[in-house]
């Protein structure tokens, strides 16, 4: 296992207490290669700008997570290259299985985005609780979406019909004591 702490990297519950407390905005980008990190780095640093660069499963599976990992290491020594030592965090975008969110993490990631939405509302939940869980004792941060309810509708009566996106992170017991 690897700690993203040991890559240089930072996790998401970190720089969005900074972002809050400075009131400015993150940039999240995707990238699948070299050059298009290499640019994005480059713009960060020019605007001095923290930065989440994301990973979506298809571009893990392009890349291999081995490489992305040294890759964001890379991306951490480029910014100071040039001059600058921003927060980077390395992120997986929409991970849907508990085996890809723990691999990520396993590997240096220093966030995840669980997303069941493709599961019914209890298995969905679940497996949030599972990533969450696991996420949590590591230090890293976890990032839900796809939870059709915030309850079941059985339990929770005056909830709007459709969609309910959810997104926030849950930090470790004991964490910003």
């Amino acid at each position: 296992m690897v700690s993203y702490k040991d890559l240089g990297l930072v996790n998401t519950r970190e720089m969005f207490a900074k972002a809050i407390k400075g009131g400015y905005a993150i940039p999240a980008f995707n990238f699948n290669n070299m050059e298009q990190m290499q640019a994005i780095i480059q713009a960060c640093v020019e605007a001095s700008s923290p930065v989440i660069l994301q990973v979506s499963s298809g571009a893990r599976k392009y890349a291999n997570q081995t490489l992305l990992r040294y890759m964001a290491q890379g991306a951490v020594e480029y910014a100071k290259e040039l001059g600058k030592n921003i927060p980077i965090v390395l992120h997986l975008d929409h991970g849907n299985s508990f085996e890809l969110c723990k691999s990520c993490i396993d590997m240096g990631f220093s966030s995840v985005m669980i997303d069941g939405s493709h599961l019914p509302y209890e298995e969905n939940v679940a497996l949030t609780k599972q990533v969450v869980d696991y996420t949590s004792q590591l230090e890293a941060a976890t990032t839900v979406t796809g939870l059709s309810r915030l309850e079941p509708p059985s339990t929770s009566p005056k909830m709007p019909p459709g969609p309910i996106r959810v997104m926030g992170t849950r930090a470790p017991p004991g964490a910003g004591r």
